[in-house]
């Protein structure tokens, strides 16, 4: 049995890769109707004793306002047009940073790699696997996909998900209609929707909003993601 333990983490290890690969490929065109991350706040919730019901609507990229896309750019990831799933830079800023609190440096792409495919946790395992699924999502997948998926399945409130879900809940609007205000509030809640409020915004996610717009400008608007 010893002997042959090397043959079955090799088997595993190939099988692991067969069906990441098929999983990821698949996702590359169907839409993303749940995630791991869902179901979990769907389970604290009911341990909880709150409302379980998740709020997610699907909508394709071009259905979503381009100024909603250009905002959680401006505020998540900057380079995301240009780099290949890390962003280096940050990830040094970040690490030699002299902060109370270390601020994180994920992109878009590790975020929806985080949330699509895996548990949220701090291990060296689900940090590998994020970096993994990362490339993986790079290869597979172009910017504009990662970007539909980041916009429907990222978190923007309490048991909301997708920016459908949170236009159409705190505007009472669809995301295609959203304006760049709009847009950038949706935005300044993003590191901690349980915490910030779209509808009660503090004063805090109205600065932070007005910091995303001037952001979305110095871009170049909505020139800047046009060629994803």
């Amino acid at each position: 049995m010893l002997r042959r333990l090397p043959f079955i983490a090799l088997r595993f290890f190939i099988y692991f890769l067969i069906i990441s690969v098929v999983w990821v490929f698949i996702l590359r065109f169907l839409p993303v109707w749940v995630t791991p991350f869902m179901i979990s706040r769907k389970i604290e919730a009911f341990k909880a004793d709150e409302e379980t019901k998740i709020y997610s609507d699907w909508e394709p990229y071009e259905n979503i306002s381009k100024e909603a896309a250009l905002a959680v750019i401006a505020s998540e990831d900057q380079n995301f047009p240009h780099h290949w799933g890390f962003d280096f830079n940050e990830i040094y800023d970040a690490m030699t940073e002299k902060r109370k609190r270390v601020r994180g440096a994920s992109t878009i792409s590790q975020q929806v790699a985080k949330n699509v495919f895996l548990w949220h946790g701090r291990s060296f395992i689900r940090k590998g696997l994020e970096a993994y699924f990362t490339i993986l999502i790079e290869i597979i997948w172009d910017k504009e996909r990662i970007l539909e998926v980041y916009l429907n399945v990222a978190e923007m409130g309490k048991m909301t998900f997708g920016v459908e879900a949170a236009s159409l809940r705190y505007y009472k609007k669809s995301a295609k209609n959203l304006t760049r205000a709009e847009a950038a509030r949706i935005a300044a809640v993003l590191p901690n929707p349980l915490r910030f409020s779209i509808k009660n915004p503090s004063s805090y996610v109205i600065k932070r909003s007005g910091q995303i717009s001037r952001q979305m400008r110095s871009l170049g608007g909505q020139k800047y993601i046009a060629d994803l």
